[in-house]
């Protein structure tokens, strides 16, 4: 099986190696980096660039497709969206963590569709054509997109759930030991304090008004 995870520049690093480490030891699994050209692709920080084995040209029917995101909010690169636009009609599974969920809705995979994406993203994503939905891990049909960076590893595990069982998942679970003991519990904007958020959000997404935050966080204060 085919897993091609895909490389652009400015991608954030964990929204990929998240997944990666989750399905690169299944037995089975072919996991190739995938870029518009092979060789390294800077990430959003520029100090952990990773290696594109193949090229979009060189890998025309994967099993599984995983879309990363960046925390930059340009417009998605269009080769990516050609690239999805051509290979999702014969992808057993077609998947994104964070804003990668944007890129697949640009490729016109979302339309009308229940996804999710980064919290401070969501508005882009409903430009889109997109539904947003705030669950951390969405499925519908062979689409899987997840939240937010960390939400990539859940949304890797549904997968292997979905594709070998529930005892897979849960032994690659054991396997990398991921038992989420946070320090704190803001990891979502219905959680987080409001002046956190009003820190996130002038980070990440400077547009973003009070109101609109509001309006998804249910008016807290």
């Amino acid at each position: 099986m085919q897993i091609a995870l895909v490389l652009y520049p400015q991608f954030t690093i964990l929204d990929i190696t998240g997944p990666f480490q989750v399905l690169v030891d299944v037995p089975g699994h072919d996991v190739v980096f995938v870029a518009a050209e092979a060789g390294l692709v800077i990430d959003h920080t520029g100090r952990c660039p990773l290696m594109a084995s193949k090229s979009f040209a060189e890998v025309t029917a994967p099993d599984v497709v995983v879309v990363p995101g960046s925390l930059d909010d340009r417009e998605p690169d269009d080769a990516v969206v050609q690239w999805l636009g051509t290979v999702h009609a014969t992808t057993t599974w077609t998947t994104s963590v964070c804003t990668g969920s944007i890129y697949l809705a640009a490729a016109g995979i979302l339309d009308g569709v229940d996804a999710t994406t980064h919290w401070a993203r969501r508005e882009h994503l409903e430009r889109l054509g997109a539904h947003y939905t705030d669950q951390r891990v969405v499925e519908r049909g062979k689409v899987i997109t997840a939240a937010g960076v960390s939400s990539g590893i859940d949304m890797a595990l549904t997968l292997v759930a979905r594709m070998y069982g529930p005892e897979m998942a849960q032994a690659v679970q054991l396997g990398i030991e991921y038992d989420p003991q946070p320090p704190f519990d803001a990891g979502s904007p219905s959680k987080a304090p409001a002046e956190i958020i009003e820190l996130v959000r002038g980070t990440l997404s400077p547009g973003t008004s009070a109101d609109d935050e509001a309006a998804h966080t249910g008016g807290r204060s």
